[in-house]
Parts: structure tokens; C-alpha cells; sequence
């Protein structure tokens, strides 16, 4: 990665077109969900929505290209649950892959989760999804559980691994 330089920012309202392009080629079944990759491919399909609009989302760009993202909300909308953020989508293009993309996008959001005072920040993959859970353990984010069978694609079961990287913000370890 010399002389790459990987940049985060937040997501910007004219990024959407980028964003769906990439959605939809980012996805293989062993990382999502046909489901949604069709839904991706659709010509009408709108990536930011009143729920995930372009401020839940962080934008990395490589050589000045966007390169991937990272959406990021709370997991729940309970005010007793507001001390954790979750991951709720995390995208890398293909041939931005094993460059700094996903590491700068994870640090980018840990930094955020703590300037929102976030205690935890967690995250659902696929158990299929080895590199993705490679990454995430290298960058310090822990298994909590399984979820077993709890997704069927193309006719297998696969287990969901719930992860989480205790950020002890506001006073002391998680």
C-alpha cells in the first residue's frame, strides 16, 4: 500500500449513485444476501433512506475514488441502549480489496462511536464470511455469540456471528 492513502469522510448526498453501484458489486453470497444484492442491482432501488441517510454512513475513498463504506447507527432506538453503535453495513469494492479500505473504515468508526460516547460498538457477519471475521478480530473486536442457522442462502444454513469491541468510553471497560 505505498503511497496510498486511504481518506474517511462522511457520506455526502451525492454519493448515492456511487453507493448503490458499489452495493452492487460488492456482495458475494458468502458475505450477504442475494436478497439484497438483487435489490442493489435494481435501477430504481435508492441507497439512502430516512433511516440510513447519508450522515449514518462513513465513505472511504482510495486515490480519490470512492472505495467502500461503513454504516453506522445506533442498534437500537432505546435510550437505555443508546451507550452502543452498531455496524450495520460494511462494503468494500473488489478491487479495493486488502488495501487499508476496511481497517481506515473500522478506525474511522471507533474513533466516531467514541466522540458519540459510545461504550460498545458491535456487528453481525456471516460465518461464511472468513475474512471479514479475520479483520475484525485482528482489530480487536471480540465473539459473543452465534446465531446458529439463522439465515438460509441458497439452500444452506449458516450461522450468524454477533461480534463487539468494548470501547470503555464514559469511565472504565465495558
Amino acid at each position: 500500500m505505498v503511497g496510498k492513502v486511504v481518506a474517511v469522510r462522511i457520506a455526502r448526498a451525492g454519493d448515492e449513485t456511487a453507493l448503490a453501484r458499489l452495493d452492487a458489486v460488492a456482495w458475494t453470497t458468502a458475505s450477504g444476501f442475494p436478497s439484497v444484492m438483487e435489490r442493489a442491482g435494481d435501477p430504481f432501488y435508492t441507497f439512502f433512506t430516512d433511516d440510513s441517510p447519508p450522515g449514518a454512513h462513513l465513505v472511504a475513498e482510495l486515490d480519490g475514488r470512492l472505495a467502500g463504506y461503513l454504516r453506522l447507527k445506533p442498534v437500537t432506538p432505546l435510550a437505555e441502549n443508546a451507550h452502543v453503535l452498531g455496524v450495520m453495513g460494511l462494503a468494500v469494492a473488489p478491487e479495493a480489496r486488502r488495501r487499508g479500505v476496511g481497517t481506515a473504515l473500522l478506525a474511522a468508526a471507533e474513533e466516531q462511536a467514541r466522540a458519540r460516547g459510545a461504550r460498545k460498538l458491535s456487528l453481525r457477519v456471516l460465518s461464511t464470511n472468513e475474512s471479514a471475521l479475520r479483520l475484525y478480530e485482528r482489530l480487536g473486536f471480540e465473539r459473543e455469540g452465534v446465531l446458529r442457522d439463522e439465515f438460509c442462502i441458497n439452500g444452506r444454513y449458516l450461522d450468524d456471528v454477533i461480534m463487539a469491541k468494548h470501547l470503555g468510553a464514559g469511565g472504565g471497560p465495558g
